[in-house]
Parts: structure tokens; sequence; C-alpha cells
């Protein structure tokens, strides 16, 4: 099912429970909207609960999804952030909580609404609360959207407004902000305002568009990856001045080169790009761009290259060094591995 199948559901509301699985902001905010609308907005101080659980209990969950609305004939109990539904040891919900929700899905109150974001990759399927709420609550996964998806959505979205924009000029937009269809809808609509005769051009998007930290990091790694040390340079010169931090920068390069090097492992040993995403937890969009840039490189070359940014970030935490200094040599090391035979 769509998204958009999914929050036309919303407004029949026949279930008692619903689980939104995966990162999505564009489209949780739309539920969430859409859900909230089942509650009138002079009851919405009394009858809506929202539960970070990061923050509060399951035990005040459960406790507000069982209270009776209060002059009205709905509740909606909202939780974010279960992270107990996940093999994330670091979650500190209690048997007996967990035990006592349980109870609850099997016995949710007729007039609650209990509405679950677990923003991420993948359930601990192993577990009796996530079997459960597979069995009994209504549930949407983000994480089964692919870059498909999201082209059609957003294209669909530019044409219904009487917009225009050719296929290279849209992958342009799509890969300056790494398919992320929050961003992609934001900028649309700045877009919308300048576009003339109602046509996106290049141009617009080079000047509207700023470039997301994660475009901006594949390029960086692309550089390094290509020997364009000046440009590697020159480019992680720019984003220190835009206040990214040294260690924040480097923790996602290693993550990149991590990627990198996974891909070309299971590659290797034949798995497809599908199978790729689903085991790696990783965006298809990631996959797909990992897939490319690892064509013509050898696993040893990016071994280095993963190694020499693990040794950045010790130094990085352990003394002063100028963090230029330290990416310029290692860019200019690596490249001189590259250029010497295996």
């Amino acid at each position: 099912m769509n998204p958009e199948k999914f929050i036309k559901q919303i407004d029949e509301i026949n279930d008692q429970i619903y689980l939104i699985i995966g990162k999505n902001e564009y489209w949780s905010q739309k539920f969430r909207k859409q859900f909230e609308k089942i509650i009138p907005d002079e009851e919405k101080t009394m009858n809506l609960g929202f539960f970070d659980l990061q923050e509060n209990g399951l035990d005040e969950v459960i406790n507000d999804a069982n209270s009776i609305p209060f002059f009205g004939e709905k509740r909606l109990v909202i939780i974010n952030n279960p992270g107990f539904l996940t093999s994330d040891k670091k979650s500190d919900e209690n048997e007996q909580n967990i035990s006592d929700f349980i109870n609850y899905i099997d016995n949710p109150s007729l007039e609650t609404v209990l509405l679950i974001f677990a923003p991420y990759e993948k359930l601990d399927a192993r577990k009796k609360v996530v079997k459960k709420l597979k069995k009994k609550a209504n549930i949407f996964d983000f994480n089964q959207m692919n870059e498909s998806d999201i082209k059609k959505y957003v294209l669909n979205y530019i044409h219904q407004n009487n917009f225009k924009i050719n296929s290279d000029d849209f992958d342009f937009l799509f890969n300056r902000l790494a398919g992320d269809l929050s961003s992609l809808m934001n900028e649309l609509n700045k877009l919308f305002i300048y576009a003339n005769e109602k046509i996106i051009t290049k141009n617009a998007i080079e000047e509207l568009v700023p470039k997301s930290l994660e475009q901006n990091v594949f390029n960086l790694v692309n550089y390094v990856l290509s020997d364009n040390t000046f440009k590697a340079i020159q480019l992680y010169k720019e984003l220190l001045l835009q206040k990214y931090e040294p260690l924040q920068l480097n923790a996602i390069l290693v993550s990149q080169f991590r990627l990198l090097l996974q891909v070309m492992i299971l590659s290797n040993n034949g798995y497809s790009q599908g199978s790729l995403a689903s085991v790696l937890k990783a965006h298809p969009y990631r996959i797909k761009l990992a897939m490319q840039t690892i064509k013509n490189l050898n696993i040893d070359y990016l071994r280095s290259g993963y190694l020499g940014l693990v040794e950045i970030e010790d130094q990085l935490k352990t003394g002063n060094r100028n963090p230029e200094l330290l990416f310029e040599m290692y860019v200019i090391k690596l490249s001189d591995k590259k250029k010497k035979p295996v």
C-alpha cells in the first residue's frame, strides 16, 4: 500500500492500534495530522496524549490508553521512539511494563486509538511484543518505499501543480537532496515561486537549493577516490566554514567508506542491489550510489581509506591536531597508495 492510500483509510478509523515503521518525516507528519482530526479541537487538551519513550515510561502510555475519554467519544494516544521494539539494549523498559503492554494489545480500549511511530529500519521480530503487534495492529512500513516510489510521488506533485521539469533536471534535484522526501517537498515550494513559465530548470535548482550534507559528503568521497585532491581539500574546508564539526564530518566519511566496503564484499559474494539494502539496513538509493562508486576500485585501497579515517578520528579525539592538515595528509597519502602497484 502506498502512503496516499493509507492516509485515506485513516478517515474511517476501523482499528484500535496503528504501527508506523521506518523514518519518513514528510509522511509521518501527514499521518499524524490526519489522525489528530479524529479528536475535535475543543477536546484535544484532554483526549490527545503524546509520549516519547526516551522520556516517558510505557506504564504512562498504558494508563492513558485505558482512560475514559473526557467529555468526548475518542482518545488518541501517540507513542514515539519505542526502542523496546528493537534489539537495542539501551531501552530501559522493564519486563512487567512490556507484559502489561502486550495485555493491552490483546484487549485494547475500544474508545482509544493507539498510534505508534517506530522510526527504525527493523524491529526485533523475535520479541513477543513485536509478534503480537504484527498480528493485531494496522501497519505501514516506510522501509518498503523505494527510490521509484519517492520519485513518482514528487513528479506527480509537480505535475498536479501545473509545473514542468525535464528528467535530467529532476534527477539533478533528486541527487542534490539525496532523495530525501521532506527536503524535496520543502525545496519545491521555493522553486515554484521562482520558476519562469512554470518550468523548473537546473539553473534555478543550483541557485535556490543547497546541497544536503549527504550529497556534499558523497561528492567529497568521490573526489578522494578519484585522486582529485585539490577539490577534496577545497570542499572539506568549505564544510568546515559552514560550521560542520570535524568529528561530525569524519564520522560520516567513516560511515560512507564502511558502506562501500560492505557493498563490495557482499556484492562479490553474489548479493543483488535489492538484497544489499535489506541486509545492510540502508536506503536503496545509498546502495545504488555505492555500487556506482566501487566500480574499478579494489578492496585493499578502500580498506586503506577506511582505516585512515579511523586514525584521523583517534587523533581528533586525543590531540589538538589541525583537522584541515590531517585531512590534507590523509588525501595525499591515499592518492600515493593508489598510484603504486598493488
